[in-house]
């Protein structure tokens, strides 16, 4: 599989088909905190509602979604107006392949170059090694662990929260 005419488009309500189908993979949502078994339903309405503040974007091959990257903002709290807070998913079968590393550099020009953000915020599985370095590839720092943060697959699991600071 070649990232060969990868392209990345903000996402619209109609993506929510094929972001259903890609989260019904156990390998994309045990990565996330999304629950298994999600409705189209849901997916359209996510993508449709604060679009002021949430800027989703979408990777595609060959007319196929594989990854999704969202930044949420906070342009009503004045203390929080510098900050973003990312979100990533890449399909099962394109983990790995460089899907990530393209979304990351995505969403982070859009942060840094277009949104006028300082601050990015993330939390990843502790045992989420290759997140964690794709992470730090892009300049993300562990700043904390959160001990059993989440409920996933029967048992409770630690995440790391991961920020990444523009000086300006």
């Amino acid at each position: 599989m070649s990232l060969e005419g990868l392209k990345i488009r903000r996402a619209e309500a109609d993506d929510c088909s094929a972001i259903c189908e890609m989260f019904e993979s156990p390998k994309v949502y045990s990565g996330t905190m999304q629950v298994p078994y999600p409705s189209r339903e849901y997916w359209r309405r996510r993508l449709s509602e604060n679009t002021e503040n949430v800027y989703t974007l979408v990777s595609i091959i060959d007319e196929r979604i594989v990854g999704m990257v969202s930044i949420v903002t906070f342009p009503e709290r004045p203390r929080r107006k510098h900050v973003g807070v990312i979100a990533i998913c890449v399909h099962g079968d394109w983990q790995g392949k460089g899907v990530g590393a393209a979304l990351m550099r995505a969403i982070t020009d859009l942060a840094d170059n277009w949104l006028n953000l300082t601050r990015l915020e993330l939390e990843v599985y502790a045992d989420n090694e290759a997140a964690i370095h794709l992470y730090e590839r892009f300049g993300f720092e562990v700043e904390g662990t959160l001990r059993r943060h989440a409920f996933r697959d029967g048992e409770y699991v630690d995440s790391k929260v991961m920020g990444r600071l523009l000086n300006r």
